[in-house]
């Protein structure tokens, strides 16, 4: 299959505006979401913001301009493929605040559709036992259920399964939870289906676009990575992210 990743970014962050152009050990954020993605395929940038399209031409980068109104990253990717001037098979939609991301997790993504029934792909990490209960019962952690093949059965911000006759203290020593990972990819021909997707009942009562998609039928294959990846989504993460960088000699795997 030929893949294309489509990365968004928009300067409008509400918690951390301007997060792509924020410098990250020498670099900017999206530069090296960009360098890690475009190691592994072709790469572009779909933003709405001049700043951004400027910077990511200025590093090297490809960069398309897309509406400023869209409601999702799903909706900019679309637009931004319809620019492309190429056909894919499969577009992976990567956050323009992920500048951790790993061959492997991207990898992992595109083997999904080696099951010739997968319509979309994403990525979840299972949560350690060390991680404690905190962290498993955070909303804004999202968390997945598989079925025995592989995909999706259901996404939510609440813990899923609920464990049954088990005290919740011991819940992540005694069952596998996953943890939902962001990235998505979708074959070409889905992705200009789901665009034109009305909002359903469970994505309004979660807040998660990913169960529009199951709603209507879609099948989610599942990668499994057992590596965490620093987002950035405030000035916090990015000093977070800086003493990784430190840490690690600036080395990115």
């Amino acid at each position: 299959m030929k893949f294309v990743a489509i990365i968004p970014a928009r300067y409008a962050s509400t918690r951390f505006e301007g997060k792509p152009l924020a410098v990250l050990g020498g670099k900017l954020v999206v530069e090296r979401v960009y360098e890690q993605v475009s190691a592994v395929m072709d790469a572009v940038v779909a933003t709405d913001d001049l700043r951004i399209f400027e910077a990511v031409e200025s590093f090297g980068g490809r960069a398309v301009m897309t509406s400023p109104d869209h409601k999702s990253g799903t909706d900019r990717c679309w637009e931004a493929y319809c620019k492309l001037g190429a056909e894919y098979d499969a577009v992976v939609n990567v956050q323009g605040d992920e500048p951790f991301i790993r061959r492997s997790q991207i990898e992992a993504v595109k083997r999904c559709f080696d099951d010739a029934s997968t319509d979309i792909a994403t990525l979840v990490r299972p949560f350690g036992a060390d991680e404690g209960l905190p962290a498993l019962e955070n909303p804004n952690s999202p968390k997945v259920v598989l079925d025995n093949e592989g995909r999706a059965v259901y996404f939510s911000r609440s813990v899923i399964p609920y464990l049954r006759g088990v005290e919740r203290s011991r819940w992540l020593g005694c069952h596998t939870f996953y943890k939902h990972i962001g990235m998505y990819a979708f074959r070409a021909d889905v992705l200009r289906r789901i665009t034109s997707l009305p909002q359903s009942p469970l994505e309004l009562a979660e807040s998660l676009e990913q169960l529009r998609w199951l709603e209507n039928g879609y099948r989610i294959g599942v990668g499994i990575t057992d590596v965490e990846t620093i987002g950035i989504d405030t000035p916090e993460d990015l000093a977070r992210a800086e003493e990784w960088l430190r840490a690690h000699n600036g080395i990115i795997e």
